[in-house]
């Protein structure tokens, strides 16, 4: 089944070019179905690209999806045109009066910065208190994780002593999850942070589980018992460059940066770095649509006040 965006957002292109069903707004309004409401709050930088891999992502289930996207009014990003904010973007303001049955919460480069000091943090938490009573499911990514941690449960985020910045095994600790049903004993993630959360505090929270983890990455996936909120640690939605991207960045801009772990082929970075994650992140995202958007949302939003959180 396809996903339903704005006929005209950038994504559109690339996603027909990969096979992926993307429907118009004529063709929805025909269906005799009510698609699923996800709102996309997008944080990261380059907006335009987080839009494509997500979207891909969630077009690539059984189910309809019809996005709308959101950025802060309190925040101007210099990474993407006007012009594209004004035509696909709207402020928490213009729906905050509206429902949906899921919500992406993208990471941002704000990590080094105390939670308090990033200048969209009240409107961030505003957004995530609505969270509670408007939207069934809540996917919190890196970033945007540490943020709903810190938020939500009073889990903090730690600096660590260089970044986490590659690709690494991980390992499903509760097999009877159903957000990693299908999942292989191991599976690989990309990484790109400084900062994390401890284990430890995390299993002092009793509405928490730990889902998922890696020996060097840490904690991967936490959720509440329910899967009202969902916390992913590492960045599943990124293309096979994206981490190239930001390695030859940081190179350019002379950053301390090491080369991405698991990701070159003998680690050299002339040659074309290796994708090992695109299945699981495909299974992820399918799973969290199918068994905690689709399953359990009611089919009338409205109902959602009366659920808690």
């Amino acid at each position: 089944m396809p996903i339903k965006i704005p006929n005209s957002l950038p994504a559109v292109k690339t996603l027909h070019e990969e096979n992926i069903f993307v429907m118009d707004d004529e063709r929805a309004a025909m269906q005799d179905i009510r698609p699923l409401r996800i709102l996309l709050l997008n944080l990261m930088p380059k907006k335009i690209e987080t839009e494509t891999q997500l979207s891909r992502l969630l077009g690539n289930t059984p189910l309809q999806i019809e996005l709308e996207l959101i950025c802060t009014s309190s925040h101007q990003p210099a990474n993407t045109p006007a012009e594209h904010m004004l035509a696909f973007y709207k402020h928490f303001e213009d729906v905050k009066t509206e429902r949906f049955d899921g919500m992406i919460i993208t990471g941002a480069p704000v990590e080094t910065l105390p939670f308090e000091d990033v200048d969209y943090w009240e409107e961030l938490c505003e957004i995530m208190a609505w969270s509670k009573t408007h939207v069934y499911s809540t996917f919190h990514i890196c970033w945007g994780a540490q943020a709903g941690l810190f938020y939500h449960h009073g889990v903090p985020k730690r600096p660590l002593s260089e970044k986490m910045f590659g690709v690494f095994p991980h390992e499903v600790e509760t097999r009877r999850s159903m957000l990693f049903r299908g999942f292989d004993d191991s599976f690989m993630v990309p990484h790109s942070r400084h900062t994390t959360v401890d284990r430890h505090e995390l299993e002092k929270v009793p509405e928490l589980q730990i889902l998922a983890s890696s020996k060097e990455a840490g904690v991967y996936a936490a959720a509440t018992k329910g899967g009202r909120q969902i916390f992913i640690m590492g960045h599943s939605e990124y293309d096979a460059r994206t981490l190239e991207s930001e390695y030859f960045r940081d190179k350019t801009l002379e950053r301390p940066i090491s080369i991405p772990k698991n990701y070159y082929p003998e680690d050299d970075d002339s040659r074309t770095p290796t994708m090992s994650w695109r299945a699981h992140a495909n299974l992820l995202y399918s799973n969290w649509l199918n068994y905690f958007v689709y399953q359990d949302t009611p089919y009338d939003l409205s109902r959602l006040a009366e659920l808690g959180k």
